[in-house]
């Protein structure tokens, strides 16, 4: 006789495909990551990434007002200085351009929770993630400008800064700044388990944050390695990160699923530029479905272990979700 089970009775139309589905994505899962530059007045395409651009303030809350109309719940901002120099002051600067776009998005009130991403290599000369002591980035200096742009970033009206740089302890370094000045209601969003991985080549330009020498290899983490993700993450807990985060996402997956299983506050994964880029051009090329790729790749993030998503899909991805 066949089978008692027939796998295909729940799979026969859309209806029992919708009812079984385990995983599923909500606007309220992503966050849009967004670049605001002060190098020009106008709002410039960025060639390496499809359809994302440096925005100005005024295209910015043009973007965001979109954004919101979609559905989308959360942005991350990245800011591109007119000026750089060997300590990145224009990462913790009043007038910071990050500083200046919180403010803007915050008069306007869009119901919007505002991420800031504090690190330094937009904003330094050399394009690496902190100070420069005898060829490589020095740790402990570092961490009291992370601290103070991640409380410039507050005092501006951010709800949420994510350090990115990888440095050690800036976690708590960050957290301690912002108790000690009155923003204890601030959460941080630690890039935890950061890899020095080459799927950012896109970011990088539309960041102008490539390293003028070297490479970052010596704080962000090794690719074949993933005890040390939970050692990392571990740690960023114990430090007072609200939020840790994988990235990139699609390469691993399994460090988001392990990370699920050894943490219990709340997991982001990154989609990062160039995950994002190679689904774009091979679309253009004609040899993929985009729409389906695209829901593919964030579902495949999300069934790993990841509650929110940082994609620069949020804002179409969103909008598929609301019409559906």
């Amino acid at each position: 006789m066949f089978p008692t089970h027939r796998a295909r009775r729940l799979r026969r139309n859309e209806s029992i495909r919708d009812l079984v589905r385990e995983t599923r994505l909500h606007a309220e899962d992503l966050v849009y990551p967004l670049f605001v530059q002060e190098t020009s007045g106008e709002p410039e395409p960025i060639k390496a990434m499809p359809g994302q651009s440096r925005h100005t303030v005024d295209s910015l809350l043009a973007e965001c007002e979109q954004a919101v109309e979609a559905g989308v719940r959360a942005v991350l901002l990245f800011g591109i200085p007119a000026q750089k120099d060997d300590v990145g002051s224009q990462a913790y600067a009043e007038t910071g351009i990050v500083q200046r776009a919180v403010r803007a998005l915050k008069e306007r009130g869009f119901p919007l929770l505002i991420c800031t991403d504090v690190c330094l290599c937009e904003y330094t000369s050399h394009g690496h993630c902190g100070i420069i002591h005898e060829g490589d980035v020095d740790n402990d200096p570092t961490l009291e400008l992370l601290a103070r742009t991640a409380l410039s970033h507050a005092q501006a009206g951010a709800d949420l800064v994510a350090p990115s740089d990888m440095m050690d302890g800036r976690i708590k370094a960050v957290r301690r700044m912002l108790d000690e000045s009155g923003f204890q209601r601030v959460a941080v969003m630690s890039y935890a388990a950061k890899y020095a991985s080459a799927y950012y080549g896109p970011f990088r330009e539309a960041a102008d944050s490539a390293p003028r020498f070297g490479d970052r290899r010596s704080y962000q983490m090794d690719p074949a390695n993933a005890r040390e993700a939970l050692r990392e993450v571990r740690a960023d807990v114990e430090e007072g990160a609200d939020i840790v985060m994988v990235k990139p996402a699609l390469a691993y997956l399994d460090i988001i699923h392990a990370v699920r299983r050894e943490v219990d506050v709340p997991l982001a994964a990154y989609n990062v530029s160039g995950e994002y880029a190679m689904v774009e051009f091979a679309a253009r090329a004609g040899v993929i479905d985009r729409e389906r790729v695209i829901a593919e790749t964030l579902l495949s993030i999300k069934r790993a272990g990841a509650e929110i998503i940082l994609t620069y899909w949020a804002r179409e991805v969103a909008g598929w979700l609301k019409e559906k």
